[in-house]
């Protein structure tokens, strides 16, 4: 089930699925909350979005949303497994059997095509498609080929039969997303446009309606299926890859037809979401291409709100937003374009930042002659600025603020400090013998957590490594802390990224000890990390000599009992120079 979990993994964002058990509260580029495991006053469990990650240092566990789901329900991975499938929308009978998956995907591949081909022809031949389509659309022949638009039939069964009789059963229709529950063809009566992916292979449709039918919707999508995943797709991406390249920036608009109006016009570099909100992966498909993206949202309080959910994406992916505003009187690229396609040009060049942008329409809406309005004004600003990663750029908005408002930067600086205002949910319960048995684990953990500090200050302090030549891997109480403290001996140039991609068995550990040398030790001096590190070398040096002691003694109490006095002579001989040791340590603390 590797392929389903990884399917699960990307669709989710780990924030979300914890944060239905734990209150997080932003920690720079983390979250942090009080752990859900143990009794803690002081936040110390932490969830880094960039790794994938959750650890919580009061227990010492830690891991991916699987190894939380797991720990927090009591429950096993399988178990773990389905219920973050249903919350993602993956279909694990999909990938039941091995092998299985990439044969069912070409399958609902060629029906999907064939239904794309069948939508064309089937355009052609009503005239009511043909006059809503070139005439009330204005689309041309050339547009309707690219886009690949046609019109289902509106009969219910007519693409079903036609498939049928190229040997596809009614469940792969399903699979494909190209029929409703009654086993009836979804678009029926409306005009259809492919969506296809960056290589021009249709995997989905957007069916628009006809004829005004009352409460009827007017667009329809495919849904999720194996093909067809709306958080990833971007719709008019393999039009507009090249116009993208050859102008070094992208435009993102919310609807598919103003794509299509767009590139009828000449303006090319123009795609949408497909009819869902924006997500990191869109992005990311974006910045293959250019890091110059523009949003022609709306300015109502919904597109505000997405454009501020944009710039902490954009921050991740590593892309300069910013805004196209529609001119007065026009509320699409559609509109605009049948009006005057230079119109349109000239709004995308005159695209603002999106913080600017962002702080310009709050300011339009804001009373800042009142102590309200400077309230809410500065922390939708405190909330906007804290996603920014360069600090020149963050300083250079909080001038600008605090000059609006009329406050100093350090009050504003203090305000991003705060958590982001959000509205309570009720978080998910966990049950009182899973705690109990969380802490009475977490004691033993504890014992030896500072291996994992450890761990993490080799991991990012290279120029420290030559200290593990004291050390032997026995020494270390887990096979993770053992594979990377091995791997860092005889590796002693090797980075995050490097040890990250060759030691896969351990990825998950190599991630937690990551978070915990971010969160512990970022503000610490290379001086103060070095002499951190000195220390827990000898701790371990120290805990494991004392250990050996121990069994020493045992050993030696047994050969005593025994009569054994060869053996015993020995066993005092090796204890004494364990001692000679221990005081050597001890005097080296001094």
């Amino acid at each position: 089930m590797q392929d389903a979990k990884e399917e699960v993994r990307s669709r989710l964002n780990i924030e979300d699925v914890i944060g239905e058990y734990v209150h997080l509260q932003r920690a720079g580029r983390n979250f942090k909350g009080l752990s859900p495991f143990t009794s803690e006053r002081t936040a110390s469990f932490y969830v880094s979005p960039d790794k994938n990650i959750w650890h919580d240092f009061s227990s010492n566990k830690g891991g991916d949303i699987f190894s939380f789901v797991m720990e927090v329900e009591g429950i096993d991975f399988r178990e773990a497994l389905e219920i973050l499938a249903r919350k993602a929308g993956v279909d694990l009978s999909l990938y039941e059997k091995r092998g299985s998956n990439s044969k069912l995907k070409k399958r609902l591949s060629e029906a999907v095509n064939l239904a794309s081909k069948y939508y064309q022809q089937s355009l052609v031949k009503n005239q009511k498609a043909i006059e809503y389509v070139f005439k009330n659309r204005g689309l041309k022949k050339e547009t309707v080929q690219e886009f690949q638009i046609g019109y289902a039939p509106d009969t219910g069964d007519a693409l079903v039969k036609f498939l049928a009789k190229k040997g596809f059963s009614k469940k792969e229709l399903d699979q494909a997303g190209l029929t409703n529950r009654f086993g009836t063809d979804l678009f029926r009566g409306r005009m259809t446009v492919a969506l296809m992916d960056g290589s021009g292979m249709v995997i989905g449709f957007t069916a628009r309606i006809i004829d005004d039918i009352p409460n009827a919707p007017k667009y329809i999508n495919t849904s999720q299926t194996l093909l067809y995943d709306k958080s990833r797709h971007v719709f008019g991406l393999s039009q507009a890859k090249e116009a993208i390249r050859k102008n070094n920036y992208a435009v993102i608009v919310e609807g598919n037809l103003d794509v299509i109006s767009s590139h009828q016009a000449g303006v090319k570099q123009v795609v949408a979401t497909a009819g869902t909100a924006m997500t990191e992966y869109h992005l990311k498909a974006l910045s293959r291409l250019t890091s110059d993206i523009r949003l022609a949202f709306d300015s109502d309080k919904a597109g505000i709100a997405a454009t501020e959910r944009a710039i902490a994406i954009a921050q991740n992916v590593g892309v300069e937003l910013s805004i196209v505003t529609m001119p007065d009187g026009y509320k699409d690229a559609d509109e605009l374009v049948k009006k005057d396609v230079k119109l349109w040009q000239a709004a995308i060049e005159k695209s603002k930042p999106a913080v600017d942008w962002v702080l310009a329409e709050h300011y339009k809406k804001l009373d800042l002659k009142t102590a309200a309005g400077k309230r809410d004004f500065t922390t939708v600003a405190a909330g906007v600025i804290r996603f920014l990663k360069d600090p020149v750029e963050q300083e250079h908005y909080l001038q600008k603020v605090a000059e609006v408002v009329g406050t100093s930067v350090d009050s504003l600086k203090q305000k991003m400090t705060e958590p982001p205002e959000k509205t309570e949910v009720a978080l998910k319960p966990i049950s009182d013998e899973i705690k109990k048995a969380a802490i009475a684990e977490a004691k033993d953990l504890r014992a030896t957590a500072y291996q994992d500090s450890l761990v993490a200050l080799m991991l990012v302090q290279p120029e420290v490594r030559h200290l593990l030549a004291n050390m032997t891997d026995d020494m270390l109480a887990s096979e993770g802390r053992r594979a990377v403290i091995g791997y860092l001996r005889s590796n002693p140039e090797a980075d995050y990224d490097t040890a990250l991609g060759d030691l896969k068995n351990f990825k998950d550990y190599v991630k937690i000890v990551s978070l915990q040398a971010d969160t512990r030790y970022e503000s610490w001096s290379d001086s103060e990390k070095a002499l951190e590190t000195a220390q827990l070398v000898r701790q371990v040096i120290t805990e494991h000599t004392k250990t050996k002691k121990s069994e020493l003694e045992k050993q030696l109490r047994d050969a005593e009992v025994a009569g054994d006095d060869d053996t015993a002579q020995k066993l005092l001989l090796e204890i004494n120079q364990l001692n000679s040791s221990l005081r050597r340590e001890q005097y080296g603390k001094k």
